[in-house]
């Protein structure tokens, strides 16, 4: 039998357009028979104060206790959805660029795993409203980045969160990389760049971060919120030496042969955030 879902008392209350939210979030998750997991997600999003919220699972070829799953969850709450991985568009990110394309255009959008959950119930309230307060002061930003951590089994690890020196180019020079589960990406950022690389299967998120350093004009927020728990050991974790390759590679691309700065800080930081 599928999991079982935990639903909010009233799943599929409807909003009158005096609901209309002045931000909508959309939030993609590749998903591929993992069930298991994502009760603790869609409950860490129900319980969020801030509702206009819609979640997309786009699924691989995955086994039919699974897609009962889906149907069950996306029949029991309107805001969720699924589609199936385009056969064309392989891997975690290429299911991730078929959310890029779901998105509207006026979307915020948010790449989580399976095994992601909101902080507390207060995450999407906070960056809603972090979002209008720029807006309000003729900043609206193009990206908005949260602090994130990483958990196992639960218990808390260490932090993942974007350091900030000077400009975004020279804080992604100086190693610093945004986490790609805690941070928002705007209309205006989808619109210069709408797509993770295709060849590079653990390391995409960080290309496409570094890609947007090419943009002088590009507004970057950052929030010290912690809005999301990742839990650790994914498939980037067991290959090492795959991963190192191609985060020279999307390093080398940005910074030419500058590249082994923000490659040697980049861990240089992980390991610092270990004791913290």
């Amino acid at each position: 039998m599928p999991t079982s879902i935990a639903m909010a008392e009233s799943p599929n209350r409807k909003f009158d357009s005096s609901d209309a939210p002045s931000v909508s979030i959309e939030i993609v998750v590749p998903t591929l028979n993992s069930h298991h997991l994502l009760p603790g997600l869609v409950a860490s999003l129900q319980a969020q104060s801030w509702p206009h919220w819609r979640l997309w699972f786009i699924d691989g070829p995955s086994g039919p206790e699974h897609r009962a799953w889906l149907e069950q969850c996306c029949s029991n709450e309107s805001r969720c959805c699924w589609l199936p991985q385009d056969p064309a568009e392989t891997g975690i990110f290429g299911a991730m660029n078929q959310g890029f394309l779901l998105a509207p255009p006026d979307a915020w959008l948010l790449f989580w795993g399976s095994d992601d959950r909101a902080a507390d119930a207060a995450v999407l309230a906070g960056a809603v409203a972090r979002i209008e307060t720029l807006r309000r002061d003729g900043a609206d930003p193009d990206l908005l980045v949260c602090r994130g951590r990483y958990v196992h089994g639960g218990i808390p690890g260490r932090p993942s969160a974007f350091y900030w020196y000077h400009s975004y180019r020279c804080s992604m020079f100086l190693g610093s990389t945004p986490p790609h589960q805690a941070t928002l990406i705007g209309p205006r950022a989808r619109r210069r760049l709408a797509r993770y690389e295709d060849d590079l299967r653990l390391s995409a998120d960080l290309d496409y971060f570094l890609r947007l350093t090419g943009f002088s004009d590009l507004a970057v927020a950052r929030s010290d919120q912690e809005f999301v728990h990742i839990e650790g050991g994914g498939i980037s974790a067991v290959q090492t030496r795959r991963r190192l390759q191609e985060v020279r590679r999307a390093y080398r691309t940005a910074f030419g042969i500058a590249w082994p700065i923000p490659f040697v800080l980049r861990y240089i930081q992980r390991l610092l955030s270990l004791l913290a």
